[in-house]
């Protein structure tokens, strides 16, 4: 699931994608003079260990959208119903082609592709999925 996988982080961890460019910074590019005068034993290099995942939590869907359209100048234009809205507001693709992807990972084929009537189901079909993966929906972004 390419698509609604990254809905899905950029909704569940929103600060993720700015974490991680800043742990990268912060990592010191030069080893210090006591690591260079330390040659005893060779040690292999060992990658850290990948985080273990997170358990799953309930995430307010409706207060996260919220807060990330209150820091856009259009104020996320109409995501509550609008998938073409909501995906912009999460930044992501909301062309036709993604959305048709969309749709095809998600099972949605209510119309012709772009027509409102399956952009409608789609957004529906978003806010289902969020639910079902633990995310608190309000029923306003369900209708």
């Amino acid at each position: 699931m390419a698509i609604f996988g990254n809905i899905l982080k950029k909704i569940f961890h929103p600060g993720a994608a700015a974490a991680a460019p800043a742990a990268k910074q912060s990592a010191p590019t030069q080893a210090s003079p006591a690591a260079v005068t330390q040659t005893s034993a060779p040690q292999a290099a060992q990658p850290a260990p990948a985080p273990a995942p997170a358990a799953p939590t309930s995430v307010d869907v409706g207060a996260v959208l919220e807060a990330m359209a209150s820091m856009k100048d259009d104020k996320g234009g109409n995501y509550q119903s609008s998938i073409v809205d909501l995906l912009k507001l999460i930044d992501l693709d909301s062309s036709l082609s993604a959305r048709k992807e969309l749709a095809e990972e998600l099972g949605v084929r209510a119309a012709a592709d772009g027509t409102a009537e399956q952009n409608i189901a789609l957004h529906r079909a978003v806010m289902d999925k969020l639910a079902e993966n633990g995310g608190i929906v309000p029923d306003s972004l369900r209708n």
